[in-house]
């Protein structure tokens, strides 16, 4: 195993592609409504929702534990429906030394895709890649979907 890694999946979701991007984008904060089991709750820090340079603080359930990520906003493109997100404290600090998730959600056929990567720099060797992160994000993912849909 490298230190440096990089896992990417795809998600096909039934909800527009803009809708999905504006959770994260500018309405994280619900979607502790949406996936209230995983996500616990999403806080300004610093700034304001969606703006690049803005700090947002997550509280998840993952891995049998609670946890924080502590990110700052540092891009979106709106045309094509994208956020980048890098983690700047919190629980994966203490295996990685860099952490950035992007979300990018593609219109497809009557609904769309979100592709997901994460990238990341390991503090050592030993520490496993993020695979069940990962599959957080694909749950995460049907969550807000389902909740996008029942409207």
């Amino acid at each position: 195993m490298g230190r440096y890694g990089k896992l990417e999946i795809d998600v096909p979701i039934r909800a527009p592609a803009s809708k999905f991007h504006e959770m994260f984008h500018k309405k994280p904060h619900h979607i502790s409504n949406a996936s209230s089991d995983k996500i616990h709750g999403v806080d300004l820090h610093e700034g304001e929702w969606g703006q690049v340079g803005s700090i947002i603080c997550w509280k998840y359930f993952s891995d049998g534990k609670a946890r924080i990520a502590k990110e700052i906003i540092e891009h979106v493109d709106e045309e094509n429906n994208s956020i980048a997100f890098k983690v700047i404290e919190g629980d994966l600090t203490e295996h990685y030394k860099d952490f950035k998730l992007t979300i990018q959600c593609i219109p497809k056929g009557k609904g769309s895709v979100v592709h997901w990567i994460l990238e990341y720099e390991k503090l050592h060797d030993k520490i496993p890649d993020s695979h069940t992160l990962l599959q957080f994000c694909v749950e995460v993912s049907k969550d807000i979907d389902k909740q996008l849909c029942a409207y």
